[in-house]
């Protein structure tokens, strides 16, 4: 009698040849050759169920004919059904989780995982469904849905040398990142009214017991507005946030990261011979802003290092580094919550975590910072600005004043 084994090895000889039908009627044939008990020794050693031989069997018994069109295994509508048959709020609670994102702020967590069908997976889960990334995937397929640049049509058109700025950027980060020296992303953050009003997202709190916000967002005089200047640190994965109460300057923007350098920089970087500052072309920051240049150059002769910047180009600010690592995972940590004081916009920027591993500092800026100061063209040409190759009104470096350089 043909035992077990003989039936496994012979059906592993065969099996890459047969399709879904064709397994169930070989295995069937095997185990009405062997009788009873056959459909049990015959599922053990093939893997092919007990109820897929008998369904075998049953077409053994029946005369040959065309099941559907060529190539076909199946009779139309057989098979599992899909999981949206099954799940009917499926597809409806995906949409509602892509929905917001698509038409909602910018500074939306939400917005930098979209584009994960993983996280869109482990929320569907949370809510009760049955599902899995790849299912994700070919859902959002079905509805229509793609991974897609924004198309700035409204406003003007793109800069033709917008990619290779791209590129230039990356390849200089690169560089930087593989010399061990330090390289951040800058930015200034949403201004956040400070006192009892309503924030974005909810938190966990006793049923029918909200939290009480005001009604109008007016400013509180003797509260005023925050205004949170971030520096991110590509190597470490560490950032660092100064939060002012007066005004977004160039002088704001770069005492930040003087601050970022005396707290963490020069500890994560004490054999740094340069600093790379990737920023947007407006703002603080601006690549045309000569107070910026001015006070980068105050900058560099205190650290007695070189440093280089380079810009984004214009309206593309999201893609600096800083918006996706940083700012939208402070927006997503004190989402619910309002923001009733300078302390507490403090300790839920610090308390900022993420799976990654980034660690987050923050401290008040109690300073005054005048607006529209005006640099003089002296002033200027005292700046030592060495212009790169590519597009040097983006891509420049700051080298200290001799007399303040280090000694080679």
């Amino acid at each position: 009698m043909i035992d077990e084994s003989t039936i496994r090895r012979r059906f592993r000889l065969i099996a890459a040849h047969l399709d879904e039908r064709m397994r169930r009627l070989v295995a069937a044939a095997e185990a009405a050759a062997m009788g009873f008990g056959g459909v049990s020794i015959v599922a053990r050693a093939t893997g092919v169920s007990r109820r897929a031989i008998r369904i075998g069997a049953t077409e053994l018994r029946q005369k040959p004919r065309a099941v559907g069109g060529a190539g076909r295994v199946r009779r139309p509508g057989g098979g599992r059904k899909k999981a949206v048959h099954q799940d009917l709020t499926l597809l409806r609670d995906l949409e509602a989780l892509i929905e917001p994102v698509t038409r909602g702020d910018p500074e939306s967590p939400l917005r930098w995982t979209a584009k994960s069908v993983r996280r869109l997976a482990a929320e569907l889960q949370r809510q009760g469904h049955r599902t899995s990334h790849r299912m994700v995937a070919e859902m959002l397929h079905e509805l229509g849905y793609s991974l897609q640049a924004n198309a700035k049509t409204i406003e003007g058109a793109r800069h033709p040398d917008r990619n290779a700025q791209f590129e230039y950027i990356n390849e200089k980060v690169r560089k930087f990142l593989a010399q061990r020296e330090p390289v951040i992303s800058v930015d200034t953050k949403k201004k956040e009214l400070v006192g009892e009003f309503k924030n974005v997202g909810r938190e966990l709190r006793p049923q029918g017991q909200p939290e009480n916000v005001r009604v109008h967002d007016f400013v509180i005089p003797e509260l005023g507005r925050a205004i949170p200047y971030g520096v991110y640190d590509l190597g470490s994965n560490t950032g660092w946030v100064s939060v002012g109460i007066d005004h977004d300057t160039a002088e704001f923007a770069v005492e930040t990261i003087r601050r970022w350098w005396r707290w963490m920089g020069q500890k994560y970087y004490p054999q740094a011979k340069r600093l790379l500052i990737t920023a947007d072309a407006g703002g603080s920051n601006g690549s045309r802003l000569r107070l910026w240049k001015t006070e980068i150059q105050n900058l560099a002769d205190e650290l007695k290092i070189p440093i280089a910047i380079c810009h984004f180009p214009p309206g593309t600010s999201k893609w600096n580094r800083i918006e996706h690592r940083l700012f939208s995972f402070i927006s997503q940590n004190w989402r619910g919550k309002p923001l009733i004081s300078h302390a507490v916009i403090i300790k839920l920027i610090a308390a900022t975590r993420t799976k990654a591993g980034l660690k987050v500092r923050a401290r008040l800026d109690t300073n005054s910072y005048r607006e529209g100061i005006k640099v003089s063209r002296a002033e200027l040409e005292n700046v030592r600005l060495r212009p790169d190759s590519f597009h040097g009104d983006w891509n420049y470096t700051i080298l200290p004043h001799p007399t303040t350089a280090s000694k080679s």
